[in-house]
Order: structure tokens, then C-alpha cells, then sequence
């Protein structure tokens, strides 16, 4: 299916700021839907070039109320009609007008009433709403309803006046406040003359629990407010005056209200607002609880880099006091690979994921091997890592701190110098390789029969931490260690 864009694109000549228009109409219907109890189609009409006239239209989007039964169990998007073939859309589009009061029509077993909206900017007409509501509930609406309704007609007609969706506005968001969550509306002096039960039912969490109706919005906050509840940079008979557009949150110890205002205007005039408030107290709760839990995970990998740390500096302490050669290099191979566990656990109590950025622990890996080394060696790489979890960058690390050190020990210890990392992805498939141009493997070289303990702990961590596989082959006068594994 063509995405919004390329319908548009395909089917008109739209500028970017008109097409930017229906993007953020699109972005903000969900309240005109839900206050309509109605399913919205938006109908883009097609046109050769601007001058032409429609030869029919495209719909474009389409949305369903979460406050009523849809009328559409099929999706419309991409479906095109003729012109002429819908009365309705032509005559908005031709007259730039919201044409009501159609009669109902049987639709499958349903008497829909469709009323259509031209959308309109800096007046030409861009596009067509097709609104669609079940005339069977509309026969006895609740105050709730009629409230609701009376609120659309209104949107609607900012719509057609080119007024709505109100332009950079920031509460263009998945997490702003939803119809069914709370409504007050609120007179041209922000005085409430209603307020549905869910908007009573979430102020009364916070406290407050007198009748809401002739009381100003902005007064009832400001009663509920006591210090640090205070709004930031104005005061709440500001901010919930409904003058403005404005996205607030109040914060008690009881709970946590957001809360969306929207002016409501009729050609230049305001007319009042509708304020959407949604009780998020539990999602807060949630929220802290989760910052808590990720601060106390990056607490606990920086205690284990530090004991790791200090693990490492006992054994190098350790290492210096042997006399024996053969143990003291031992030791210090053990400072080695404590050390490449650190760096992971050290890049996981700096972030706020589980997830490894894997090439910012290499460059500590490979830095390290070669400060450490006596030759001046050539160094490279070709290809990125990525981010693993926190299991397989462990593995992973010491995997390739191994197969470094044992190209740098045995491979480039006396000839060659030149050693490369070349990491290849295919989807969730690794291919990494670690090459030298130094001595070259033995005569009659298993990996699997090696008595080099670097390589056994590195073929040991691949088969069984990587469930992969590793391969050391001479290709050349190079020597290449091959590390295969996948991720999920």
C-alpha cells in the first residue's frame, strides 16, 4: 500500500507546506473522530496540475473513533472515486463549505449520515473529510453527546477556515491527552460549564471535590496548588485561561494530571476552549519505578568493573612478586582478560540500555594491545560491530582480546606488522576476522588440539557463549582468525 506521501505525491501538486498541513491534520484527528463518534476519511482530489479540474478523488487517510462502533469494517486508504459519483465531497470542494443534514443512507445493514468538511489553508481547498456517523445513535444523545458533538462542529469549522490543526503545536504526540480520558469545556472566559465524568473522576484524585461547573479552570488548580506544584513560567489562571494552546502537567502526592488546552475560534474570534486531561499517575509511578531500576542496574555494573578492577590490580600486584616466569606470565594474562570483562561492564554503567555499543569497547581492546606491545605495529579496521547484549559483548570481548594478543604474541612477534579486524554483518549473521602478516601458523595447526590455553578459551567461549565457530587459516603470506556467530 502507497504510504500517505506518495499519494499525495502521485495524485496532486501540493507545495510542502500545504502537504505539511494534512500531515499535521492527520497527526491530530483523533480528537475530531472522537468527539464526532464518527469514522473520518480524507479525500485528496486528483488533479494533471493545479489549473485542472479533479477528475475524482484519492482517499488518503483514514480514521476510526475509539468513542463509537465503526461504520467501515474495510479500510478505504488508496481507494479512488469519480467525480461526481459523491454529491457531497463536490459540493464542499466547489463551494469551500461544510455541507450538513445529508439524509441518512443504508450502507450494508447501517444508516450512515455522512457530512463532508472542505480543509482548507490560506483559502484553497486542499482536501475533503468525509465524516460518517451511525444515525441510529444519534436519536437520543446523552449531555455527554450533545457536548461532544457541538465541540466537533466547532473543530470542524476551524478546519474549513484553514484554523485547525493549530500550526506548530507541540502537543503533537502518541502520549497527549485523548477525548475518552477527560473533557471540560470552558466558556470564552475560562469559566467550565462542563466537564465529563472522567475529567471530574481525575481532578477528584488530585483533591479537589466540589462541583466544577461556573468555576474558572485556572482558579481550581491554583486552589489545588501549593509550592512546587506551581507551573513553571505562569501561573495556572494563565496557562488554563484556554486563550492558548498549552501542554502542562500537575504533580500532588495524591496523583498526576497532563493536560492539553485547546482554543476554540470562530473566524478570528476565540470562542472558548476544550481542555483534554488525562490522570497518568500510574504511568508516572511506572516511569520512576523504571528510572530507579536502570539506576540501580548501572550502579551494580559499576560495582563489578570496580571489583573487577581490583581484581585485576591484586593479581597484577601478584604477578610482579613471582619469580617464576612461566607463572608471573600467567598472572598477567589473567589481568588481561579481567580487564576486557571490565570494559564491558564499565560501557554498560555509562548507558542507560542493556545493550553494548561493541566498537567503543574494541577501541579500548585494540588500543591497549598495542600500547602494550614492543613493535611498532600497522593497525586497521574495516566494518563496524555495533550493539550486542551485555551476554555476548562479554563473550565477544575476551573472544577478540585473545585471537589480538595471541596474532601480537606468536604471529607478529618477531616479523610482520601489520594486523587488521574486518567485521562483516548479514542481518543477524558475523563474520570477524582478525589477520596478521607475521609468522604464520604451524605445520599441521587444530585449533581443537592447541595446547594454547588464549585459543582455548577463545574457541570454548564461541561454541558456547557465541553459539558460533572459529577458524584459524593462512591465506597468503597472511594468517587469518575467523570468529562466525549469530545474534537473535
Amino acid at each position: 500500500m502507497a504510504t500517505f506521501a506518495e499519494l499525495i505525491a502521485d495524485n496532486s501538486k501540493l507545495t510542502s507546506d500545504e502537504v505539511e498541513h494534512l500531515a499535521e491534520l492527520v497527526a491530530e484527528w483523533r480528537l475530531l473522530a472522537d468527539l464526532s463518534f464518527a469514522d473520518l476519511v480524507l479525500w485528496l482530489p486528483i488533479r494533471k496540475d493545479e489549473k485542472s479540474w479533479p477528475e475524482g478523488y484519492v482517499s488518503i487517510a483514514q480514521i476510526r473513533p475509539t468513542t463509537a462502533a465503526t461504520v467501515f469494517s474495510n479500510d478505504l486508504i488508496g481507494s479512488q472515486i469519480s467525480w461526481g459519483s459523491r454529491p457531497r465531497i463536490d459540493q464542499a470542494l466547489s463551494d469551500g463549505e461544510i455541507v450538513r443534514d445529508a439524509q441518512p443512507e443504508l450502507v450494508g445493514e447501517i444508516m450512515i449520515k455522512e457530512e463532508t468538511i472542505p480543509v482548507i489553508l490560506k483559502g484553497k481547498t486542499l482536501a475533503i473529510i468525509s465524516r460518517h456517523r451511525n444515525s441510529d445513535l444519534m436519536r437520543l444523545p446523552s449531555k455527554l453527546e450533545l457536548n461532544y458533538r457541538e465541540i466537533a462542529h466547532k473543530i470542524f469549522q476551524m478546519v474549513a477556515e484553514g484554523n485547525f490543526p493549530i500550526r506548530n503545536s507541540a502537543y503533537s504526540s502518541e502520549s497527549a491527552p485523548r477525548v475518552g480520558d477527560g473533557l471540560i469545556r470552558l466558556d470564552v472566559n475560562g469559566t467550565i460549564f462542563f466537564a465529563s465524568p472522567n475529567a471530574r473522576s481525575a481532578l477528584s484524585r488530585v483533591g479537589f471535590q466540589s462541583e466544577l461547573e461556573q468555576q474558572k479552570l485556572g482558579d481550581v488548580f491554583a486552589s489545588l496548588s501549593k509550592g512546587d506544584n506551581q507551573p513553571t513560567d505562569e501561573s495556572w489562571q494563565t496557562v488554563l485561561s484556554g486563550k492558548f494552546l498549552r501542554r502542562a502537567e500537575y504533580e500532588s502526592p495524591d496523583g498526576v494530571i497532563d493536560i492539553l488546552v485547546i482554543p476554540l475560534t470562530q473566524s478570528e474570534d476565540r470562542i472558548g476552549a476544550i481542555v483534554l486531561l488525562h490522570n497518568v499517575t500510574e504511568l508516572r509511578n511506572r516511569d520512576r519505578a523504571l528510572i530507579t531500576k536502570d539506576a540501580t542496574i548501572k550502579e551494580i555494573h559499576h560495582r563489578v568493573k570496580n571489583n573487577l578492577q581490583t581484581v585485576s590490580a591484586m593479581l597484577r600486584l601478584q604477578s610482579r612478586r613471582v619469580e617464576d616466569q612461566i607463572a608471573s606470565a600467567a598472572l598477567s594474562e589473567a589481568v588481561r582478560r579481567v580487564a576486557s570483562i571490565a570494559l564491558v561492564h564499565e560501557t554498560l554503567s555509562n548507558q542507560s540500555s542493556e545493550s553494548v555499543e561493541f566498537d567503543q569497547v574494541f577501541e579500548q581492546i585494540i588500543k591497549s594491545a598495542i600500547d602494550l606491545n614492543a613493535r611498532v605495529i600497522n593497525f586497521t579496521k574495516k566494518g563496524e560491530f555495533g550493539s550486542f547484549d551485555s551476554k555476548i559483548a562479554t563473550a565477544l570481548s575476551l573472544v577478540v582480546t585473545e585471537l589480538i594478543h595471541n596474532a601480537l604474541e606468536h604471529g607478529l612477534a618477531n616479523t610482520g606488522d601489520k594486523l587488521s579486524v574486518e567485521i562483516e554483518k548479514n542481518n543477524h549473521k558475523y563474520k570477524v576476522a582478525i589477520v596478521d602478516n607475521g609468522a604464520g601458523l604451524p605445520v599441521g595447526f587444530n585449533i581443537e588440539k592447541s595446547a594454547n590455553l588464549g585459543l582455548q578459551i577463545a574457541n570454548t567461549l564461541t561454541k558456547n557463549e557465541l553459539n558460533g565457530s572459529i577458524n584459524l587459516i593462512t591465506v597468503g603470506d597472511l594468517t587469518r582468525a575467523e570468529i562466525n556467530f549469530k545474534t537473535n
